[in-house]
């Protein structure tokens, strides 16, 4: 997982800096819509990347491909006020940026003028970049719909929960993170990829439609 070359490790950098701070702008973007103001009074409606960047979502994000920026905060009460899914669209508008950015980025590869190549070596080229760039973002799309706190599936699917299990998917938010570690640390050295199955497999079945 570390193992990465120069050329990966900026590609990574280019990755993090537009796909975290996109997806963070959205959900700032689509909170401040629905009449929230805590996003604006945080400084999120920015695209400078120093206001979204979480250290250790982007430490795993250059070393892994992927991880998490900082949440934006939210008023759940004044969204709520304006729509009851307004939670929902809030937290889906992050990974819904994340496939939008990759559809756009393939759009060269579907027309024929670059041909997709991961990054190797020293420095990496136009199509290099574009094709992590695809990858990472379909990766980040899937991994940010888990169920698990802090990533916008827990509240995604929290709406479309009945009370009574939306009320037991809030009483597992303290574990959440603990749990999310051990899928990414432990669970591939018992066996249990987790994530492959969730993540990787599907982003690689959805980089071969769009590229």
């Amino acid at each position: 997982m570390l193992n990465l070359s120069p050329a990966e490790l900026i590609a990574n950098v280019f990755v993090l800096v537009v796909a975290f701070t996109v997806h963070e702008l959205a959900h700032a973007v689509t909170a401040d819509r629905f009449g929230d103001p805590t996003p604006r009074a945080h400084g999120r409606l920015t695209l400078n990347p120093i206001a979204h960047l979480d250290p250790l979502g982007s430490l795993l994000l250059l070393v892994a491909g992927f991880g998490w920026a900082k949440p934006v905060p939210i008023n759940p009460a004044v969204l709520r006020r304006r729509s009851p899914a307004a939670v929902m669209w809030v937290s889906l508008a992050g990974p819904l940026s994340n496939l939008a950015l990759a559809i756009l980025a393939a759009i060269p590869f579907r027309l024929g003028l670059l041909y997709p190549a991961f990054p190797s070596g020293l420095f990496p080229n136009l199509s290099q970049i574009l094709t992590q760039f695809i990858f990472i973002n379909l990766i980040l799309l899937l991994f940010n719909l888990l169920p698990l706190a802090p990533l916008d599936g827990e509240k995604i699917i929290g709406y479309f929960l009945p009370p009574q299990w939306a009320w037991k998917l809030e009483s597992l938010r303290p574990y959440s993170m603990p749990i999310l570690l051990g899928l990414l640390f432990l669970g591939p050295m018992i066996g249990l990829d987790v994530l492959g199955w969730l993540v990787f497999r599907p982003a690689v079945g959805l980089f071969q439609i769009l590229v």
